[in-house]
């Protein structure tokens, strides 16, 4: 059996439970990735990459035939947007990273910014839940349908250096959890926690790289210390 059958078939069991050895290597490349996000590395984006591949052939599980019978369209959905957002973000942030230096300066989005957000994310949730029901998505399909949106504005945030991004995240994480434990994707939601929990000290890490970037340089003491 070569690797990457062993990495398609391969679980673990607890009980009656099966978990895909897929889904807990796609969420950890994930969370590798979200961490190279919080420090500004280029490298972040092609992790996440891997990542998406593997979890989008666990949220598709009626095609691919995995013990999760069901399909999250949403969830498999974000996982080809992230791809097709990540090539953009890694590009962007490798012609702004310069040597060895952050790839993108943060900063809050403006108001028509952040306006456009809620918009796209009405829209989005609006146009997708009916549209994922039809094609057979898991319930509450309006979650399915703000888990995707929510996903591709906050990428596309994280991308644009918006400290919002963040923020989006979280929102994503707390309706995300009792989706997937409802979905029986436990690996999943177990890093969405995780998510959340990190979300917040990115956001956190975030803000004072942009309150430091608006002060000015410190004094090279303070610096050292801090």
């Amino acid at each position: 059996m070569s690797w990457l059958d062993w990495l398609f078939d391969a679980s673990l069991h607890f009980g009656e439970k099966e978990i895909l050895w897929r889904e807990i290597i796609g969420n950890l490349f994930g969370l590798t990735s979200a961490l190279g996000g919080m420090r500004r590395k280029v490298w972040a984006w092609p992790v996440g990459i891997a990542g998406n591949v593997l979890l989008f052939t666990v949220f598709m599980g009626a095609v691919f035939d995995t013990p999760g019978a069901q399909n999250l369209l949403g969830q498999a959905g974000r996982q080809v947007m992230f791809i097709a957002v990540s090539v953009y973000g890694w590009q962007r942030w490798r012609s702004a990273s310069g040597t060895g230096a952050p790839a993108v300066t943060p900063r809050w989005a403006g108001w028509k910014e952040r306006l456009g957000l809620v918009v796209a994310g009405a829209v989005g949730v609006g146009v997708l839940t009916p549209l994922f029901r039809e094609l057979g998505s898991f319930d509450p399909v309006w979650v399915d349908a703000w888990i995707f949106t929510g996903s591709v504005l906050a990428t596309y945030g994280m991308a644009r250096g918006w400290v919002d991004f963040w923020l989006i995240w979280i929102l994503v994480d707390v309706v995300g959890v009792r989706f997937l434990l409802k979905a029986e994707l436990y690996p999943s939601a177990v890093m969405y926690i995780v998510y959340g929990v990190f979300c917040v000290a990115g956001l956190v890490v975030w803000i004072r790289n942009r309150d430091r970037l608006v002060s000015g340089p410190r004094d090279p003491a303070v610096e050292a210390v801090a």
